[in-house]
């Protein structure tokens, strides 16, 4: 699993290290340096001679950068620093310049230049901002630079440190200027904006250094990798039968939209749930793709709300309304998606997920009267992820590019598991299918550990991104192929444990 911890977090197990003497930036700037001698390697560039620049900011981030450029000079690397305030960290400066390295001081004026010698290098080291910077893009000279760089020829591999300077640290906004890393090599622990979006998409890689910080038990963001979800994820006993498999009623689809219907309860019973019960319009289309569906109501251990259901749907619109008694009377697990988030009682428990995408969440805070735009939300997911469980009690899994899951005593998960192919139509649908039948397995858990739901949701959205993966590497999918694919991306998950 990767964990991260806020800035503050991170400066409070810090302290203690720094007023016993530990030498933590020697650490970081060696283990930098150490990073930024691979990725010259990997492309095949000589040590001796190798061209690195260095872009140093005020702090300590632009200490390390110092310090590590000065390792690299004693490795025969060309290095020269830029440096982008009257004053950077003066133990740092002189470690470089004592090693034979350079460091020029870059005003408006000298910006042009400054940009082509970045350019030029082999690798550029982010060390402009650190933990304390605020969110909102660089400014000044450094936004300046950054501009013009991007403006010239030349493809340095950019390694930044800790973050890349710009971003929200601890939130993971991205507005204005932001150099993207091609790696980022974080101290202690990594940050929550490595791992949230927008933020996350503006560094390709992640490399975590242990310095010997004693950091918080809860992080502050976690993303799941495979053993993690397999560990939470339902297996059967050797005596299972359908019902201690998990039943899961669907609601879902219509005759305008009968699809969604179909991949909500193929989803759910190609995921291993022992039983799927269907109500709605569309019971024949369903049972002719999938004859293991049964149509009709019935004792459920979990449902799913809402895949294709329209606002004018009145049938479909009573069943969930009449389902979600069920729900708030037996403590039954639900996914609420699409046209039934609008029916969604005023407060719900934490065992029912909703799923909506930014379009749907902001009208749903906006009826609940936090007027928020869709835009709003893909530019702060955290915020209004975490600002949707506090006004409805459920746990939100936020789809997206990355999706943010945010649960009880705001535990957050960050998913980044799904290629860009997988935003396509259905593909919500089959998520809720897939995740219907995880809780339905796990039903009786999720009742007694609240904090496990989160998790569940988590371990599907991975789950539904590595089967897009499965069903077509590299290429276009379609909901129905992600699916089909999900019997061996399940079995391919439990293989890591």
């Amino acid at each position: 699993m990767l964990l991260s911890w806020t800035s503050a977090q991170v400066r409070a197990a810090e302290e203690p290290l720094l007023a016993a003497g530990v030498p933590l930036m020697a650490r970081a700037s060696s283990a930098l340096a150490g990073a930024v001698l691979r990725v010259v390697r990997e492309r095949g560039t000589a040590v001796p001679g190798a061209r690195v620049v260095l872009l140093v900011g005020p702090g300590n981030n632009g200490g390390d950068a110092l310090h590590a450029g000065a390792v690299l000079r004693r490795r025969g690397v060309d290095v020269h620093g830029l440096a982008l305030v009257p004053h950077v960290h003066d133990e740092g400066r002189a470690a470089l310049l004592a090693a034979g390295g350079r460091l020029t001081h870059v005003d408006d004026a000298g910006v042009p230049a400054a940009a082509a010698t970045a350019a030029r290098a082999d690798v550029l080291i982010d060390g402009v901002l650190g933990l304390g910077a605020r969110p909102g893009g660089l400014t000044g000279v450094a936004a300046l630079l950054i501009t013009a760089l991007r403006a010239l020829p030349g493809s340095p591999v950019v390694v930044a440190v800790d973050t890349p300077s710009g971003i929200g640290v601890d939130d993971g906004t991205a507005a204005g200027v932001v150099l993207p890393a091609d790696l980022t090599v974080t101290f202690g622990g990594a940050k929550p904006g490595l791992l949230l979006p927008p933020a996350a998409g503006l560094t390709r890689a992640v490399q975590v250094v242990d310095i010997g910080l004693e950091l918080p038990e809860r992080p502050a963001v976690a993303r799941l990798e495979p053993a993690d979800a397999a560990a939470v994820w339902p297996v059967p006993a050797p005596d299972a039968h359908k019902y201690t498999r998990g039943v899961l009623g669907v609601v879902a689809g219509a005759r305008r939209y009968p699809g969604a219907a179909v991949l909500a309860t193929t989803a759910a019973v190609l995921a291993g749930a022992g039983m799927v019960r269907y109500l709605g319009e569309v019971g024949d289309l369903v049972v002719a793709r999938r004859p293991e569906v049964v149509l009709g109501a019935g004792r459920v251990q979990a449902w799913v709300f809402g895949p294709g259901v329209s606002p004018d749907d009145a049938a479909q619109r009573r069943r969930i309304e009449h389902a979600f008694e069920g729900v708030r009377l037996r403590g039954e697990p639900a996914v609420v998606d699409a046209g039934a988030l609008e029916l969604l009682p005023a407060h719900v428990p934490a065992h029912v997920v909703l799923t909506p995408h930014a379009g749907e969440l902001a009208r749903l805070l906006t009826v609940r009267g936090e007027r928020v735009t869709r835009e709003q939300v893909e530019a702060e997911p955290l915020r209004w992820a975490r600002v949707a469980h506090d006004v409805t009690g459920a746990t939100v899994l936020l789809k997206g590019p990355v999706t943010v899951v945010v649960g009880v005593h705001q535990a957050t998960y960050a998913q980044a598991d799904a290629p860009a192919w997988l935003a396509t139509a259905g593909a919500g649908d089959v998520l809720a299918g897939l995740l219907g039948a995880v809780l339905a397995a796990r039903a009786d858990d999720v009742l007694a550990d609240p904090t496990l739901t989160p998790a569940l949701a988590a371990a599907a959205a991975l789950v539904h991104g590595h089967a897009a993966h499965v069903a077509n590497p590299g290429g276009p999918v379609a909901a129905r192929s992600v699916a089909r694919a999900l019997p061996e991306a399940i079995r391919a998950l439990l293989a890591s444990r």
